[in-house]
């Protein structure tokens, strides 16, 4: 129990402050499935608090134990679970042990058909093809979480020989890699599941740079960036963090834009503005995203990099997202290495060679053939040269 006390110290689940909720009601809110008691009750999930019940009675009839003794352990921990949630809790004992153990058993059991492949054609969640996925994405919302301590107990308490050699964490990592936002192995303890979206985004915990108390973000978009020199790379398979800046190279970690981005994005952030208020990592990032991309010309300079993956249409989608991500963000410390980048950045496009540089790259040689027309105008120009002073010294008299 001691145990427990220790990781519900640690665990926080907020509603999502309105000065961040406004400007996107919808990236924060469940629209099929409430997990935990912000949203429990409401009429547009009755639908699936039914499904929630038959996954209940398949958890019953899988679990190692008697069912009535993953209910009391719940009360047990009740005194434990209810200060997680940082609004107050208005469900009585009752209601709300039986809305945690619904929840968390249909997470397991969510988790567990998922792994060893024991879908029906009948399986509520499958019936609807959409359906499936919606529940996948709303699990990483932060107002839709339990903590992740609740549901391992009861994972070990119902399932102790699977648990021996099948950890919870595991499991979970095995239901989310399909997001493709990770690529790491399951280490550390995670609080719940959009801290778990945030975990997969970062380096471990022991590689994290240390904060800077000042701010620095880039002056120029990357369109201008590229004028006065700096080039483009993408790179593949790192986290957010390895942005880096060197020899003029400005190499950015590659980035897919799809429907559930702006969502996860969002939650994150929200996250790090109610929790990791001296971590905040992901919002560096987006932040100095939005000071790069400005206009649709600096997505589609991105693309042509391979750097974005633009699965929503036109750039201007994208455009607008990334330059909304910032209102209503507090800005406390700034990832000391990103504020040295974004330092290097500005005094890299304040040196004027590497504009004429630049110039004379993109102008005269940015194409074989207008390089080669260059070329030839250089020679013509030498040739002319040479022709105009051999006839100067034809015309001046022999002294």
């Amino acid at each position: 129990m001691l145990k427990l006390l220790q990781e519900s110290d640690d665990c926080r689940i907020y509603r999502v402050p309105y000065h961040l909720r406004k400007w996107n009601k919808e990236a924060y809110t469940p629209q099929v499935i409430s997990i935990g008691p912000y949203h429990h009750n409401k009429k547009k999930f009755h639908t699936m608090e039914k499904h929630k019940v038959r996954y209940f009675e398949s958890f019953k009839q899988r679990a190692e134990i008697n069912l009535e003794n993953l209910e009391t352990a719940i009360r047990e921990m009740e005194a434990i679970i209810r200060p997680c949630y940082v609004d107050t809790v208005q469900l009585g004992r009752g209601d709300f042990v039986k809305m945690i153990m619904l929840d968390a058993t249909f997470i397991l059991e969510l988790f567990l058909k998922s792994k060893l492949g024991e879908w029906t054609r009948d399986d509520p969640v499958l019936v609807e093809a959409w359906l499936y996925t919606m529940v996948k994405h709303e699990l990483l919302l932060l107002e839709n979480q339990l903590p992740f301590f609740v549901i391992k107990e009861l994972y070990h308490l119902a399932f102790p020989s699977l648990s021996n050699f099948l950890s919870l964490i595991q499991l979970t990592f095995d239901f989310f890699k399909n997001l493709n936002i990770h690529n790491k192995a399951p280490e550390g303890e995670i609080k719940h599941f959009t801290d778990l979206l945030r975990f997969f985004a970062l380096p471990p915990h022991d590689k994290l740079p240390q904060r800077n108390p000042k701010t620095v973000f880039p002056k120029y978009s990357a369109t201008q960036l590229r004028e006065a020199g700096v080039k483009f790379k993408a790179v593949r398979g790192k986290s957010v963090l390895d942005l880096s800046f060197k020899e003029g190279v400005l190499e950015i970690p590659l980035l897919e834009f799809v429907d559930s981005t702006e969502a996860y994005v969002r939650n994150i952030m929200a996250l790090e503005q109610c929790y990791h208020t001296w971590d905040r990592c992901i919002t560096d990032f987006y932040l100095i995203l939005d000071r790069l991309i400005n206009t649709d010309k600096d997505v589609d300079l991105l693309s042509d990099k391979e750097i974005i993956i633009n699965c929503l249409g036109d750039s201007n989608v994208i455009t607008s997202m990334i330059n909304k991500l910032n209102r209503g963000i507090g800005r406390i410390n700034m990832n000391s290495n990103l504020c040295c980048l974004c330092e290097e950045l500005n005094a890299f496009y304040l040196k004027p060679w590497h504009r004429w540089k630049a110039l004379l790259r993109h102008q005269y040689f940015s194409t074989p053939w207008r390089a080669a027309s260059t070329i030839a105008a250089i020679i013509l120009l030498v040739l002319t040269l040479i022709q105009t002073v051999c006839s100067i010294i034809q015309i001046v008299p022999t002294v």
